[in-house]
């Protein structure tokens, strides 16, 4: 009978220990779970790691502006408690991991991730806030507006990209040169998912660079992140021509 109370004992003190250490450590969650998580983070301690005008034009309530490209992010680091979870975002993720990579080299003991940023959290509809006082640019394109660019043309590219993305500017020249070498057969159309934020939330865009093929108006491929150029550019012929 001791052996047996003893063996119970032991399996509590496992659990606890778990219960303890089981949220140390990175955490990517899909925004649905890091909104769940939110309920119980301490004030201070979500991080918007963007830029100031994309957190002036919407971001997740009770976040702090830490753009993690600037002193900013130092900044609001240094006031944060090393003890207690730290949850951090981006736009698509890359510098929100970027971020919590940086963040855990710290000394921050538990870190959560939003994987897919604010345009996984705005496909999801959930809610955004807006700093009081600054006024909101513009969503740009709409659906009904892309689809009337699309509409009537032969075979079409769209880059979704933005500004701030690596791989964007990476894969920017090889398509760019690829269309070039088409002679005028295949267009491209360039949309910056910062400046067209409904499109974007209605295409349910959650990672950049992304790419959409268009043949005759309708969509028949697209590509998410991006390869090596010679892969990528024999699928694009194989695709479309």
């Amino acid at each position: 009978m001791q052996i047996i109370k003893n063996i119970f004992t032991s399996l509590l003190i496992a659990l606890s220990l778990f219960g303890c250490t089981k949220k140390e450590g990175l955490q990517n969650l899909a925004a649905t779970e890091f909104q769940s998580e939110l309920k119980s983070a301490e004030p201070g301690q979500i991080l918007d790691v963007r830029t100031s005008d994309e957190y002036a034009n919407g971001h997740i309530e009770g976040a702090i502006l830490a753009d993690v490209t600037s002193d900013a992010f130092q900044n609001a680091v240094a006031n944060l408690d090393k003890s207690k979870t730290v949850y951090v975002y981006c736009l698509s993720g890359g510098r929100s991991s970027a971020a919590a990579g940086q963040l855990q080299e710290m000394g921050f003991k538990s870190v959560v991730n939003l994987t897919g940023g604010m345009l996984a959290w705005q496909s999801a509809n959930l809610p955004v806030s807006t700093q009081e006082g600054v006024a909101k640019r513009t969503e740009g394109m709409t659906v009904a507006d892309f689809n009337n660019q699309i509409k009537g043309k032969k075979l079409v590219i769209v880059d979704y990209n933005a500004t701030w993305c690596g791989p964007c500017k990476q894969l920017s020249p090889v398509l760019e040169a690829w269309i070039k070498a088409q002679n005028g057969q295949v267009e491209l159309i360039k949309i910056d998912v910062d400046e067209n934020q409904e499109l974007a939330k209605a295409k349910q865009i959650e990672s950049i660079p992304y790419l959409e093929f268009y043949k005759d108006g309708k969509m028949i491929d697209k590509q998410i992140g991006m390869g090596d150029a010679a892969s990528m550019t024999k699928q694009w012929s194989k695709t479309l021509l």
